[in-house]
């Protein structure tokens, strides 16, 4: 039996620890947030065991202390519990910025005692009341230790992730700051900006936005993040999102000059790059882009419709995650969108509506 603190319990912080819980029955789970409704949440439903203050010193004692807090708060918290570690305890992170949180650990002496960690996962969504114990399921889980870090510590770390379902893969933090700026940060920033775009150019009667097709929404659905997070990823990762986005801004001067000067080999030469590039990329698993499992259906847009699809998934007891009419099917295939949790689910439905001459279309 092991024993793990956390220091914040939001989205992140929730997910890993009912993961635990989930996996790890046994283990006993001890955790502060400034943020008491959440705690009080987590105790109700036995995801932690224990109520924990800063200063106590049980969270100092546990065989691993994640700190889940945003980054500029990690290193503040790193300041305060240095001095008050077990010998035993090994400190670990989740931040999506890792250069920054290491040049502090090698400030503070603790290069020995760290191993820095970023779950690949996450939501527009935050706080402990939208974590989940299938979050981390088959998502990257990088790892940067501390270069001092025992490789039978890294070892262990790295088997109670993988015992979480998630994929740990084992880098330098200079590594994980690229690939993050071109994978996750920049992506972000781009979906933000399009919105900008958008909502610049609508007119008064917001045309733009009452029949922004599925693409636009689903290229767009990250600009719903935490404001306050991705301003501080961007200015800790300043210098490789600068990079990237010179880049970023190089193509899109590149495709500007083509379509101003007609060069239809270049522009069909992108599409059909991006084309080979996007379908190469595995989105059933292990994939930073997760799958999604929907189903699109031809029906007609009257009243029990989708009750009644609804009622003969929900009498085979095949659980929905989403399910709603599509006003713009410019780049969709059927008027009632549903969407699974799992393949299985997924499976499942087709069969079932198929035998009731459902004409069905899969994404």
């Amino acid at each position: 039996m092991k024993t793990i603190g956390f220091i914040g319990l939001g989205l992140i912080g929730g997910s890993i620890a009912r993961t635990i819980r989930k996996f790890h029955p046994d283990y006993r789970l001890l955790a502060f947030d400034k943020d008491r409704s959440a705690l009080a949440e987590a105790v109700s439903l036995n995801v932690i065991n224990g109520i924990c203050d800063i200063d106590d010193e049980q969270l100092y004692n546990c065989d691993y202390l994640f700190l889940c807090a945003p980054v500029e708060f990690n290193v503040e918290y790193m300041e305060k519990i240095k001095d008050s570690l077990g010998k035993n305890c090994i400190l670990t992170d989740v931040g999506s910025v890792k250069s920054v949180i290491h040049e502090k650990v090698t400030e503070l002496g603790l290069e020995g005692r760290f191993i820095g960690g970023h779950p690949m996962a996450g939501s527009e969504r935050s706080g402990f009341s939208n974590s989940s114990d299938h979050l981390l399921e088959n998502a990257y889980y990088i790892i940067t230790p501390g270069g001092e870090v025992a490789l039978e510590k890294i070892s262990d770390f790295t088997e109670l992730i993988s015992s979480l379902g998630a994929i740990p893969l084992v880098i330098t933090a200079e590594e994980h700051d690229f690939i993050t700026a071109g994978v996750s940060h920049l992506p972000h920033i781009v979906a933000s900006a399009l919105v900008n775009l958008v909502n610049l150019l609508d007119n008064d009667a917001q045309y733009m936005k009452m029949i922004a097709a599925g693409g636009f929404r689903d290229i767009t659905r990250i600009a719903s993040s935490s404001p306050v997070m991705w301003e501080q990823i961007c200015l800790e990762n300043q210098k490789n999102i600068s990079t990237v986005l010179d880049e970023f801004i190089r193509m899109l001067i590149q495709i500007r000059c083509s379509i101003d000067n007609k060069e239809a080999d270049n522009i069909f030469d992108m599409f059909a790059s991006s084309k080979d590039y996007r379908d190469s990329i595995d989105i059933v698993d292990n994939s930073l882009i997760p799958r999604s499992y929907v189903l699109y259906i031809d029906v007609a847009d009257e009243a029990g419709a989708i009750a009644t699809i609804a009622t003969i998934l929900a009498t085979e007891k095949v659980s929905i995650k989403n399910i709603g009419i599509i006003h713009n099917r410019e780049f969709e295939d059927g008027v009632l969108k549903i969407e699974f949790y799992t393949d299985a689910a997924l499976e499942q439905a087709k069969v079932l509506l198929t035998k009731r001459n459902y004409k069905i279309c899969e994404r």
